[in-house]
């Protein structure tokens, strides 16, 4: 029997009807702070898409899903970052943060680093264009976009500025796509193999991600 890989997913919840048990929290905004609670559903079905993309690539991983999205589609910085601090108490191997803030804040900074102190690989959504986002930006977190070149078993090697790798762009029913699809893959390929090499270290891993990527450098398009 495999060794359990435990992946975090910060999104906005799962689906409890067509995915497998997972062990899930709701974080949300309250007057003293972050209130955490029961999960509820997924209003936004994002989160939903997310975990599938998962465990379409590594079925037996246990999922650990920290709900932070209301139903608008809105987070912020205390909510993600009281959900990684959930995450590292539940001893997860990877997060997936298909998520992208505009400003840096202090708090989020600060849980993102103690989650790189303890050996967790953040896999964060980065714009294939514009701005950099957060946690994508910060030290130590895999920045994942899509790369729409990619099948469902590809990835790419980027190392721009705006990313290091990119994934398949699109969810399995071809509804969703985007950054946090190819983020949500990319993480599933990085679930199967650590199913298969439970002791492989981050640098280990961005080593077979650079040495088994199906391309490597952003795509050349020709002048018309």
């Amino acid at each position: 029997m495999r060794p359990e890989v435990r992946i975090g997913v910060v999104d906005s919840g799962h689906d409890v009807s067509g995915q497998p048990p997972v062990v899930a929290r709701r974080f949300a905004l309250a007057h003293a702070g972050v209130l955490e609670s029961e999960a509820e559903a997924d209003a936004l079905g994002h989160g939903s898409a997310v975990s599938a993309a998962i465990l379409e690539r590594a079925g037996e991983a246990r999922l650990y899903v920290a709900q932070v999205f209301d139903g608008r589609g809105v987070t912020s910085a205390l909510q993600v970052a009281a959900a990684i601090e959930w995450l590292l108490a539940c001893q997860v191997r990877v997060i997936n943060l298909s998520l992208g803030l505009r400003e840096d804040r202090p708090a989020l900074r600060e849980a993102c680093a103690l989650a790189v102190e303890a050996g967790i690989l953040l896999c964060a959504s980065s714009p294939a264009q514009g701005a950099p986002v957060y946690p994508a930006a910060y030290p130590g977190v895999l920045r994942v976009t899509g790369d729409a070149r990619c099948l469902p078993s590809q990835w790419t090697w980027l190392g721009t500025a705006q990313a290091d790798v990119g994934a398949c762009v699109r969810s399995a029913d071809g509804r969703l796509s985007g950054a946090s699809l190819g983020c949500a893959a990319l993480t599933g390929h990085l679930a199967a193999f650590l199913q298969q090499h439970p002791a492989a270290s981050n640098s280990e891993i961005r080593d077979w991600l650079y040495g088994q990527a199906h391309y490597h450098g952003p795509e050349r398009r020709l002048a018309p």
